[in-house]
């Protein structure tokens, strides 16, 4: 049984960061595709970073060069670094892999 758990998100100021974290159990985040992605309220859901089990890795167009995607694979955990972090980034951020999501994580900017 695949299950995902996110952690780390918050309140956060414009230009702050933060780190979300992916613990994965029942599937092995190295040889698995992960994804995060986000769903603002009144919006549909959008890919924010993706990692493949090669390591390439996708970003969408609003956070390239300020969000980046890892994993620890000792951990079997996914990680989103986000920084120079902007309202609009407010949203509740879900951990993805093999078409399953987690419970998501809120996270909110402003000041």
């Amino acid at each position: 049984q695949v299950r995902l758990v996110e952690s780390g998100g918050g309140l956060v100021q414009p230009g702050g960061s933060l780190r979300l974290s992916c613990a994965a159990s029942g599937i092995i985040v190295s040889t698995d595709s992960m994804s995060w992605y986000r769903q603002a309220p009144g919006k549909g859901r959008e890919l924010v970073a993706s990692i493949t089990n090669t390591g390439r890795t996708n970003y969408g167009d609003a956070v390239k060069g300020r969000f980046t995607i890892s994993r620890d694979n000792a951990k079997n955990t996914v990680y989103l670094q986000m920084d120079s972090l902007k309202p609009e980034d407010t949203a509740v951020y879900y951990c993805s892999a093999s078409a399953l999501y987690g419970q998501g994580t809120q996270v909110t900017v402003s000041a």
